[in-house]
């Protein structure tokens, strides 16, 4: 497990297939701040509010100069489904041996109705234009977490 980003950290690069194979990095962003989120999975209530959430308000944060990148374990079939199905906007990509989410320090021990496991810790990393963490947020909600970025970042 790493350790949780700091604000001022630069941000792991990486390169990962979106939900059409298509490789993308985070350095495809350069010049642009990049909300990276990281989801459990693809496809369940939660994982679909938030990634509404982020399509709803693509436009407002776009038009505030931000892109907006979901992670998930999942492959990239199931990412399409995902988008499919939803009429999702945002750029999924698929991390299904974990290193990105692990260098984001995303994956750890969860705890749920009393037992522990490992897994997917719901998180958002705000990176800058020059790919340093601007925020690193941790064990996020589902739900009202797109807004309260917006409210934070005075969108």
């Amino acid at each position: 497990m790493s350790e949780r980003l700091q604000p001022g950290d630069v941000a792991p690069a990486f390169t990962l297939p979106d939900a059409d194979g298509n490789e993308i990095s985070l350095s495809d962003h350069k010049g642009r701040k990049v909300i990276v989120y990281f989801y459990p999975a693809a496809l369940t209530p939660g994982c679909t509010k938030q990634a509404c959430d982020f399509t709803d308000n693509l436009e407002v944060l776009a038009g505030a100069g931000y892109d907006v990148i979901g992670i998930s374990p999942d492959a990239p079939e199931k990412l399409a489904k995902f988008r499919e199905k939803e009429s999702l906007k945002v750029t999924l990509l698929a991390d299904p041996d974990k290193k990105v989410t692990e260098a984001y320090a995303a994956y750890g021990e969860k705890k749920n109705y009393g037992k522990t496991y490992m897994g997917v810790i719901r998180s958002t990393i705000i990176v800058d234009e020059e790919g340093k963490v601007e925020r690193a947020l941790y064990n996020v909600r589902a739900t009202g977490h797109v807004a309260k970025i917006i409210k934070d970042l005075d969108i």
